[in-house]
């Protein structure tokens, strides 16, 4: 746990089940100071701090350390987190995300942009008759799923096993949650490795035109590129991030829009601007609320003595809301040009290897939906959960128009 809070630096309670980094405190502490204090650790709440610390190679992830601050020394979840890709630095991680950047070429990415269009299509006519919608099920989990399942090579039938485990791997990012949390995750987890062991010697048997069959090549090449327990790891991972994180932007692209009705007439006159109007969704509501790091040895920054496991959490939704780098910050706008990028997919060796078929999807989603319904409205009201890790509702009930 942290140390209390130095004199005259903000303190932000962020276990408090009623806080939300949309709070006048929040700006009050940014205001103020460039970190606040928090009973997790240091809590980083501007931009031009939380995009150094996030390329800086002092802190790292600790996958180890994250998982026994949340009580976790043992079993599925901590087998699988602890040796991510991420949870690596140096030659190995280099090696790794070797491996993965095959999966998010701009070849493949092209290739990918009229499936991506085509399924967008069809789920929309889905939403298209005045009705009630969850849009969550209906879209928001479909879209990425289809996309990720035909990036892997999942067949069609195993799609519905894939939905729930899927849904719930972005959990380990909520682990404060509590034991349901866990439960759901720890089931995802046993899943996907048993479904990743399969389409393992699915590929080896029959190869195809996939990213799955790419990385079975690498690990039967017998040069030592990946091992078969690695391979398992980055399957599962490469689920994570091309599935759990987009899901979730699409649903608070949608809340975004609800609550600005004249962006989305604007957008649905001038689908070109849907390009612009993903970076300005992530920037104003994230997928990715929060990003933790921990420091790898004691080091000062902008005076602040930082030593060495010190728990930091860059406040993404909070940074990307400041001032000192976006011109009228308090205020969503499809057609600003902002000068600075989303800090949600990370920066430096760990960029998401994500982010461009993330982007992808989301404008495709945007363009098509906005050009054939009107503005969403929200039914009921929606429900999010805690402050930290991955942000967006578990359930959305939309109209259109």
């Amino acid at each position: 746990m942290a140390t209390p809070a130095a004199p005259n630096v903000p303190f932000l309670d962020v276990l408090d089940p009623a806080f939300d980094f949309e709070a006048p405190e929040v700006y009050a502490a940014q205001a103020e100071s460039w970190y606040a204090d928090s009973p997790f650790g240091l809590l980083v709440l501007r931009y031009e701090e939380a995009s150094d610390l996030l390329r800086d190679r002092r802190l790292n992830h600790d996958g180890r350390r994250y998982m026994e601050t949340h009580g976790i020394t043992e079993g599925p979840i901590y087998d699988w987190f602890v040796p991510m890709i991420v949870n690596h630095e140096g030659e190995e991680h280099r090696r790794l995300r070797g491996l993965m950047n095959k999966a998010f070429t701009a070849r493949r990415m092209a290739r990918l942009r009229p499936f991506i269009r085509e399924q967008a299509e069809q789920l929309t006519d889905g939403l298209d008759d005045g009705g009630t919608h969850d849009f969550v099920a209906d879209f928001g989990i479909r879209l990425p799923l289809a996309v990720m399942c035909r990036l892997l090579g999942v067949r069609p039938e195993d799609y519905g096993h894939f939905g729930t485990w899927t849904a719930d791997l972005g959990l380990v990012f909520g682990l404060s949650g509590g034991e349901d949390i866990v439960a759901r995750l720890e089931n995802a987890v046993v899943g996907l490795n048993d479904y990743a062991d399969y389409l393992i010697d699915d590929k080896i048997a029959r190869p195809s035109d996939d990213l799955s069959s790419d990385l079975v090549a690498a690990y039967q090449s017998g040069d030592g590129q990946v091992s078969r327990d690695e391979l398992r790891n980055l399957l599962v991972t490469l689920v994570f991030a091309a599935h759990d994180t987009t899901r979730h932007q699409l649903a608070n692209a949608m809340v975004v829009f609800s609550q600005h009705p004249g962006q989305w007439t604007l957008l649905s006159r001038q689908p070109d601007l849907a390009t612009r109007a993903v970076e300005e969704v992530m920037r104003w509501q994230p997928s990715t609320g929060t990003i933790y790091r921990f420091a790898a040895e004691d080091f000062d920054y902008k005076g602040l003595a930082i030593e060495r496991g010190r728990y930091l959490t860059m406040c993404v939704k909070a940074a990307q809301r400041d001032p000192r780098a976006y011109k009228n910050a308090d205020r969503f706008d499809i057609t600003a040009v902002r000068d600075v990028s989303p800090l949600q997919f990370g920066a430096g060796p760990h960029h998401c290897l994500g982010a461009a078929l993330a982007r992808v999807e989301v404008s495709e989603a945007l363009s098509v939906l906005a050009t054939r319904l009107g503005p969403p409205s929200v039914v009921e009201p929606v429900t999010w959960p805690g402050p930290l890790g991955i942000q967006g509702p578990e359930v959305l009930l939309l109209r259109f128009g």
